[in-house]
Formats: C-alpha cells, sequence, structure tokens
C-alpha cells in the first residue's frame, strides 16, 4: 500500500483521513482523534495532503508539514464542489483528496505563527470596537427614554456621559437608571482602555516588520492596513498580478456576462471583508486630502469630477492594492509619480 496523496479533514476532536495511491484508487479511509493525527503522518513516508483553509487549519499545516510532507490549503468553497452528494466528514476528507490534484486549484499560504498572532491583536480590536459602539448605542438609547439627547460623535457621547457623572444625573435620573448607566459608562471607559493597548501592540508589530513599514508607504495604507496586509498575505506569489489581487479582495466588478455580452456590477465583495474595508477607509482619507490640494493628485481630482465619491474611492482602493502587492512582490518603496520620472 503506497499512498501518494491524502485529504485531511479536520476538526475539533474526531479527523478524517481519505488516502489515495498514485492511480488514484482509494487505499485507506480512517477516523483519528486528534491525539493519533501526528502519529498517522509519522508513519507514512512524505506525501501530498489536502485540507480546506479553515479554523487550526494552518496550525496543522505547519505541524504536518514538519513531519516532510507537501500540505496544501484550498478555499472551503473550492473544495466544496468536489463533495459528492451528501455532506459527512469522509466525503469532505475525499473532496479535500481530490481537490489538491486538480492543476487548476488555488491554494492558500500557510501562514507563520507570527502572522497569526498579529491577526489576531485585529481581530480582537476589532471585537472590542463593535462592542463600543454598541455600548454607546445602548447609552444614548436609554437615555433618550428621558428626552436627553447629544450630538453624534466623540463630544456627544462626552455629553451623555456627563448628565450622567455630573450633578444633573443627581436630580434628573432615578437611582436605579444612574446605576445603570454608570455600569455601560464603566465598561465604555475599560473597552477604550483595552482597544488603546491592542493598537499599541499592533504598532509594535508594525516597528518589528520590514514588509509593514515598506507598505505603510502606500497612499491611503497606514500601520493599521500595513500591518493587517502583511499578516493576511502570506506569499504575495500567489496572484499572478496586482490585479488578481485587487480582485481577491473583492475590489473589482462582480460579472454577470454571457452570451457574449458583458454586464459588469457593483464590487463583487470576495475575499477578506476587514482588509476590504480598511483599504476603502484609506482611500476616503486620500480623497479628503485630495479635495484640499487638488493639484497634488490630478488622476484623483478629475476621477472625482466624474464620479460619486465612493466610486471614486473603490477605485483608489484598486489602485493602492495593486500597489501593494508590487510592493509585496518586487520590493521597496512606494514612489510618487514624479520622484519615479526623475
Amino acid at each position: 500500500m503506497q499512498i501518494s496523496t491524502i485529504g485531511l479533514d479536520i476538526a475539533k476532536n474526531v479527523f478524517q483521513v481519505h488516502c489515495v495511491d498514485a492511480a488514484g484508487k482509494t487505499v485507506l479511509t480512517r477516523q483519528l482523534r486528534r491525539g493519533q493525527v501526528i502519529a498517522f503522518f509519522k508513519k507514512h513516508p512524505p506525501c501530498l495532503v489536502g485540507m480546506e483553509a479553515c479554523a487550526t487549519a494552518h496550525h496543522w499545516a505547519r505541524e504536518i508539514s514538519a513531519l516532510g510532507h507537501t500540505v496544501k490549503l484550498m478555499p472551503a468553497s473550492y473544495v466544496k464542489a468536489y463533495v459528492k452528494r451528501n455532506k459527512t466528514d469522509a466525503a469532505d476528507a475525499a473532496a479535500s483528496c481530490e481537490a489538491v490534484s486538480r492543476p487548476s486549484m488555488r491554494f492558500v499560504p500557510t501562514k507563520t505563527v507570527e502572522q497569526q498572532a498579529t491577526l489576531m491583536l485585529h481581530r480582537a480590536r476589532d471585537i472590542l470596537i463593535r462592542q463600543r459602539t454598541q455600548t454607546i448605542n445602548a447609552l444614548r438609547a436609554h437615555l433618550a427614554e428621558l428626552r436627553m439627547v447629544a450630538a453624534t460623535g466623540v463630544d456627544g457621547v462626552k455629553t451623555l456621559i456627563n448628565i450622567v457623572t455630573g450633578e444633573a444625573g443627581e436630580r434628573l435620573l432615578p437611582a436605579p437608571m444612574k446605576q445603570a448607566l454608570s455600569a455601560l459608562i464603566a465598561q465604555l471607559y475599560s473597552l477604550q482602555e483595552q482597544i488603546n493597548q491592542l493598537e499599541c501592540d499592533i504598532r509594535d508589530a508594525h516597528r518589528g516588520s520590514d514588509l509593514a513599514r515598506r507598505l505603510e508607504t502606500s497612499p491611503g495604507v497606514g500601520v493599521l492596513g500595513a500591518t493587517a496586509i502583511a499578516a493576511t498575505v502570506a506569499d504575495a506569489s500567489v496572484f499572478r498580478s496586482g490585479r488578481e489581487f485587487a480582485a481577491w479582495l473583492g475590489l473589482v466588478p462582480r460579472q454577470n456576462s454571457t452570451g457574449g455580452k458583458e454586464w459588469l456590477g457593483g464590487i463583487s465583495k470576495q475575499g477578506d471583508r476587514y482588509l476590504r474595508r480598511l483599504m476603502i477607509v484609506g482611500a476616503m482619507a486620500v480623497i479628503r486630502q485630495a479635495r484640499s490640494h487638488p493639484d497634488k493628485n490630478p488622476w484623483l481630482s478629475k476621477l472625482l469630477g466624474t464620479k460619486p465619491t465612493k466610486v471614486a474611492a473603490v477605485a483608489l482602493a484598486n489602485k493602492t492594492a495593486r500597489i501593494a502587492w508590487a510592493i509585496m512582490q518586487h520590493g521597496g518603496t512606494y514612489q510618487r509619480p514624479a520622484q519615479a520620472a526623475a
């Protein structure tokens, strides 16, 4: 029994393997407990292993690669097409085994522990920001019940906090309501402190990454965007061009074409939602600067004269994504057109 390819369906406790030989004939199917996975791959000679790029996949890819196997991760949506009939762990493992051998399959580079750690900082910060927004909305809604309304933004939140904690709160708010709102305010301060700490950690990661510092030279890419791109894109060479990278981020039109007729819609919104959001937010910051100094970015100023602001922001984000890919693939830093011409 000579195994050449293994499909591995990973889970929390029960794993499924599907093994085939060089001719594609199934030679072994088996369930494994978590503690049996490494021992199973240790006793088999190096072979090709296919897995879906889902939770814990990068960890197992690193562990199995260390044993001499060639591990390839695939997007789960691409593997699904090879599942025959009903979905089971065995069917998923067989689908991974078949999909990994397809020449047209696209693979996900395995991330390092450091890249995953940086992404965890971003994910934790994003969760805390959402919780901060929920807390602020709750504070506004509760005070609105007593006709206490403040303006939007940071200044409005400060006004509401002063109402609860100041003399007005003593006079206008019932004791139970004041106690409840004080708990929300304490939670708000705690969330802000934790967000500030995570942002400091992200800045530390940025200072320690040469790639992130080079990416920051691109217009519209700050510390958050640079560290997120550097940690998410483990290998820029999997994209053949900057356009492919922009398409992976979902910054190109969605197509619905047939019969020789092309129908282009809004952006496809494929790929990493968090990265796409950072790119568009960064583009909006560049647009605000371009409105104040139109002579510094003629291309963008001309675009803003003919297109809505958000359409221009997506176009600029697409351009920025191509610049970021060029920096990752070819090295160097961003050079402004005037400097490049000189």
